[in-house]
């Protein structure tokens, strides 16, 4: 996602914010992805059996199968998400387990005690919306496409 295309605007705000937008990305990506990988998904496979006898199944598709997703998105998606490979999917699929848990597993949470996990649907939020920015595999790869 790049911003002040046009010839027409000056020279100065491409400069001043355009980078700083691609930053901005780069340090959502960087920073929820690795939160989210090692406060939820390193714990879930180096507990896996134990996670297993109490994961919630909100969604009646079997516990392996869900905390299955549960790592998928929370340690998989994350490993993607970092470099940013295939990121709005990525994103997605997280914003998609953020959503399930906030909703239907944690419906009586306030929102103090579900902070955590509003704050990690906005910026996964967001970056499925803006993408993955400047900084990253899949702008590399469009970049070569257009080339």
């Amino acid at each position: 996602m790049q911003t002040f295309h046009t010839s027409k605007q000056s020279w100065l705000p491409r400069l001043l914010w355009a980078p700083a937008q691609d930053l901005g990305l780069l340090f959502l990506r960087l920073s929820g992805a690795l939160l989210l990988l090692y406060v939820h998904g390193l714990p879930k496979i180096i507990n896996f059996a134990g996670e297993l006898q109490h994961i919630d199944d909100p969604l009646h598709v079997g516990r392996a199968f869900t905390l299955g997703f549960a790592i998928f998105a929370e340690v998989l998606c994350p490993v993607l998400i970092v470099p940013g490979i295939l990121t709005r999917l990525a994103s997605a699929a997280v914003l998609f387990l953020l959503a399930v848990s906030m909703f239907l597993v944690h419906a009586d949470w306030s929102v103090a005690e579900g902070q955590f996990g509003w704050l990690l649907m906005i910026v996964f939020g967001g970056i499925t919306l803006m993408g993955a920015g400047r900084y990253s595999i899949d702008a590399a790869l469009a970049q070569k496409i257009e080339d």
